[in-house]
């Protein structure tokens, strides 16, 4: 695969940080699901190897993990919720350390986007409210439709932002430099700023004011135990994936963001939709570290985003996946490895931990 031309590629060079994590660069390996810790949500060496290997990276965005068991509902997805997963990820978090890199733990608890059939207790998926999300979900199995989730009631909504927060102190008690809260593609997050989601009539449904606040709230609580200095959350404006509907989406992040703003988190990572005059209208809205995911743009288009002023940090998925050495590959203008889509969740070494480097290791 050819490196991408870049007229001007050197802004992504330049040092910069994001809330206490000082960051060499400006490009950013992206979380993405690989389907490889063990059925207890536990990391393994397999694991260290991988993201140890692309350490070279800014940072490190992990993929995402579960704050509790009702948080899981793909195969397994790591969580660090208990010590046997707190002890998984210290030992990626070393490897990644002793490598030279930085790394964040994402949280990303799934709600309605689950089958009972991938998780070790086998519940029925909980979410914002009963309402089943059409589309199908992978199992050992084969694909199967997801199930109608039920309805967290307020006090387990309350329950589930401390679930938060525990598995953030969690994932600094393993060695994380921060953690990352998914609050984008259609996960838990999302469901509660949803109108389509969260058809709820207490104090977390209903006016855009009441939508946000479970997304406040868990920012809070990990800002609050963690250090808002070490708390990114990523966001999706206007991104369908997993069924979401947004009908007020100019109403909703502005007034979201407007509410986060204060708690001088890290930074914010945003999943870019295409619409360049609304990201600008984010982009003034945020005092802090913007990371910007432009999904499917090449690196001098992302480096634009920096030089005009969009971006602060820009993260990469695929690419870092299939390129151990991308940050290298870049800087020399060497040919880019192609990813293997067949590869993504099968589970294993091979492409995960057995793209070439470009010395051939």
């Amino acid at each position: 695969m050819p490196n991408p031309e870049a007229t001007d590629l050197n802004v992504l060079w330049e040092p910069t940080v994001a809330g206490d994590i000082r960051l060499p660069h400006r490009l950013v390996m992206a979380p993405m699901t690989r389907g490889r810790s063990t059925p207890e949500g536990v990391p393994t060496e397999l694991n260290a190897q991988y993201y140890a290997q692309r350490a070279s990276n800014a940072l490190i965005v992990t993929e995402g993990t579960q704050p509790s068991p009702d948080g899981q509902g793909y195969l397994l997805t790591p969580g660090v919720h208990s010590a046997e997963q707190v002890a998984g990820w210290r030992k990626v978090t070393d490897a990644v350390h002793a490598a030279g890199g930085r790394i964040v733990v994402q949280l990303m608890h799934v709600g309605r986007i689950a089958h009972p059939d991938n998780t070790p207790h086998g519940r029925q998926p909980v979410a914002p409210s009963a309402i089943r999300p059409l589309g199908e979900m992978f199992t050992a199995s084969g694909p199967r439709d997801m199930p109608q989730p039920r309805a967290l009631s307020t006090h387990e909504v309350e329950a589930t932002v401390d679930d938060f927060r525990r598995a953030a102190a969690g994932a600094v008690a393993a060695g994380a430099d921060g953690v990352e809260i998914h609050g984008a593609n259609g996960y838990l997050v999302h469901q509660f700023l949803s109108g389509h989601a969260n058809e709820r009539t207490d104090r977390y449904g209903g006016p855009v004011e009441n939508r946000i606040r479970f997304a406040v709230e868990v920012a809070e609580a990990v800002a609050g135990e963690i250090g808002a200095a070490r708390t990114g959350i990523r966001l999706s404006p206007g991104n369908p994936y997993n069924d979401i509907r947004e009908g007020d989406t100019h109403e909703l992040y502005p007034a979201l963001l407007n509410a986060l703003a204060p708690l001088n988190l890290a930074y914010l990572h945003l999943l870019h939709s295409g619409d360049d005059p609304f990201l600008d209208t984010l982009r003034a809205l945020w005092p802090g570290a913007l990371m910007l995911n432009r999904a499917g743009a090449d690196l001098a288009a992302r480096a634009r985003d920096v030089t005009e002023g969009r971006a602060d940090i820009v993260s990469v998925g695929a690419l870092t996946l299939a390129n151990p050495d991308l940050v290298e590959r870049v800087r020399s203008g060497a040919p880019l490895n192609s990813p293997d889509p067949t590869t993504f969740y099968s589970g294993g070494e091979t492409g995960y931990t057995d793209y070439p480097t470009r010395g051939g290791a």
